[in-house]
């Protein structure tokens, strides 16, 4: 469009926004010039200007408008295979982790004339029962046109529009009214319909499952954004989401992840704020915390990742826990026996000249990577090996031992060691490959942009092209009515003309019906069988123009007569008798009734001319 063009675009959208509260200025803008467009076309329009005058001299076309911005295609069990993972894995782990007394809301978003909402509910009903249906749901369904949303109130959907829905959920769900099938009246009540615009209302909150069925699809990039943050609101936790197939919330992953990408359904990411609770706490009084402290601290000495070993003042084993007695064959008897008799005091490294040493100093003594041979085993073990004096109230108690087992990391650095040796032999190689990766990284970061940039514009024509499908299913639906529409009037019209024929069989041996210049209207069966002119032969040309066994001479100037002063038919063919020749060449003498063919307005335009043929035997002939 033109700057010009879009001025006026936009002067349009804002008449909508102010005359009538529609807001379509998040919506995206292709979609809003095309529909508009088929409004210009059918009006004859040249431009927004005119289009704009218009609405403001006949508002009943803001109806229309609206009818063509509001694209409202929707149908029961839209996309069966979605419809049927739902089934298998979101509502069963919605259920799973929803207390049993609580309800479960549904927000349908978008909903249209209301078929997934009631989708939704026999779903609901049929994992649930129709009790506990009753007892714990509640489905909104919201939409911004008012004129679908009174369908959905109703709803009464034709047998067509139910094609989709299984029979047995048919018969179970469905009741047969005068103009089509009405959802239970029992259950209808768990349904509640109004009206809400996404871009402005305040989204239904604590729903549990939300359906947006190619319904951000019409939004612009920012307003997909803002509708997604309001979904997320409106979520609980857990909460899971139901879009349709044009639509990926491909830049929402810190909201939404995914349940079956495919299906697109997603579940709610909970806000990292509620995730950094303490997993516990402890609870009592100091009374009974202080009672369970020896033991827990005795507990967790015991099963302690590292081998540790206690040595009272006396220099005896007063402890060792159960990592230290497999490392070191301890056992519960030597618990009490001189640490200086134990083979741990001298392997894998001589300690009692380092415990003596912490004991005078009162400082942790650190040993690094001791290497021992276990018996049995053919690779050494490497332990760093912490002396620490045990002090309460400023007195020495003991000497805690702690054996950190670093074989792992020993052996991996041996092995960085050997590596770093083999990328100094290779740096000459590596710093001129790093050049040419760093311009094959450079290259890669402007392709990864172009293909970023790309994949925008891929989803963007994806729901481009799922927003021309479903107008062109509205299409569709609209073209299919005015089918309907005319085989019914195609019918009408069928039956009307076998009555007239009937009745222009039941009027004469031949009956011709001409306009105001003697040009034959209608050419009955019997003036074919008589002539043996056919009726497309017929029709349309004047009388006289016809290769007929009828004598003009006689008879024209009395038909123009008739037509010309509106003299009685009936008078000015009184007594006549015509000696005609059928179609065969023989005599067929017959008389001729003429009648007014008249409009409404009682003008004459046209006579009905009867005619009989007098010889039996020459009727018999035809």
């Amino acid at each position: 469009m033109t700057t010009e063009e879009e001025r006026e675009f936009d002067d349009l959208l804002l008449l909508l926004k102010e005359t009538r509260g529609f807001d379509f200025t998040g919506y995206k803008r292709n979609t809003l010039v095309r529909r508009i467009a088929r409004r210009l076309e059918s009006l004859k329009l040249r431009d927004y200007g005119e289009y704009r005058d218009l609405l403001e001299l006949e508002p009943e076309e803001f109806t229309r408008l609206f009818d063509s911005l509001l694209i409202n295609v929707t149908s029961f069990f839209r996309d069966a295979a979605a419809w049927q993972r739902l089934r298998e894995t979101v509502i069963p782990a919605l259920l799973d982790q929803k207390p049993a007394d609580q309800p479960l809301r549904v927000w349908s978003a978008g909903c249209a004339t209301g078929e997934e909402a009631y989708t939704v509910a026999m779903v609901l009903a049929e994992e649930l029962g129709i009790d506990r249906f009753r007892d714990r749901v509640k489905i909104y369904g919201t939409d911004l046109d008012e004129k679908a949303l009174q369908v959905a109130r109703a709803g009464v959907y034709t047998d067509r529009a139910l094609n989709d829905v299984p029979i047995d959920l048919r018969e179970t769900y469905f009741e047969q009214v005068e103009n089509g099938f009405t959802f239970r009246r029992d259950l209808r009540r768990q349904l509640i319909f109004g009206r809400n615009d996404l871009t402005h209302d305040a989204p239904i909150s604590r729903v549990d499952l939300l359906l947006a069925r190619n319904t951000l699809m019409y939004f612009n990039t920012e307003m997909q954004l803002n509708i997604v943050r309001r979904f997320h609101f409106a979520l609980s936790d857990p909460g899971f989401l139901f879009l349709g197939k044009a639509e990926m919330l491909l830049n929402h992953s810190d909201k939404f992840e995914p349940v079956d990408l495919r299906m697109r359904l997603f579940r709610k990411i909970r806000p990292v704020s509620q995730g950094n609770r303490a997993p516990w706490s402890v609870t009592g009084t100091p009374a009974d915390l202080a009672s369970r402290l020896p033991t827990l601290a005795s507990v967790a000495l015991l099963s302690g990742p590292v081998a540790q070993i206690v040595i009272d003042v006396s220099g005896n084993l007063a402890l060792a826990n159960s990592k230290a007695e497999a490392l070191f064959n301890l056992n519960p008897r030597d618990v009490g026996r001189p640490f200086q008799d134990l083979e741990v005091s001298y392997r894998p490294v001589e300690l009692r000249s380092v415990i003596e040493q912490a004991r005078q100093d009162l400082r942790p003594v650190e040993l690094r990577e001791v290497a021992w041979h276990r018996v049995g085993t053919s690779e050494a073990g490497v332990f760093d090996v912490s002396v620490v004096p045990l002090l309460a109230s400023g007195n020495l108690v003991g000497i805690g031992i702690h054996f950190y087992d670093v074989t792992r990391y020993r052996k991996l650095r041996d092995e960085l060691e050997q590596a770093n040796r083999q990328l100094e032999q290779a740096y000459e190689e590596l710093q001129s490959l790093n050049e040419e990766l760093e311009t094959t990284n450079e290259e890669l970061q402007s392709t990864n942009e172009e293909l970023e940039t790309t994949n925008e514009e891929l989803q963007s024509t994806n729901e481009e092209l799922e927003t021309m499908n479903e107008e062109l299913q509205s299409t569709n639906d609209e073209l299919q009515h005015i089918n309907d529409a005319l085989t019914a009037r195609t019918i009408e019209l069928d039956e009307v003309n076998r009555f007239v024929s009937s009745v222009v069989r039941s009027l004469g041996d031949a009956v011709v019906v001409l306009d105001d210049e003697l040009r034959v209207v209608v050419w009955s069966p019997g003036a074919e069988d008589l002539w043996g002119v056919r009726a497309d032969e017929a029709v349309g040309q004047t009388l006289a123009a016809l290769d007929i066994g009828l004598p003009l001479d006689s008879l024209a100037p009395r038909l123009r007569a008739a037509l010309a002063d509106g003299s009685n038919p009936l008078e000015v063919m009184e007594g006549l008798v015509l000696d005609a020749v059928n179609r065969r060449g023989r005599p067929a003498p017959l008389t001729v009734q003429l009648s007014h063919l008249r409009t409404e307005d009682n003008a004459i335009h046209g006579l009905i001319m009867v005619m009989n043929v007098l010889n039996p035997e020459a009727a018999a002939d035809r």
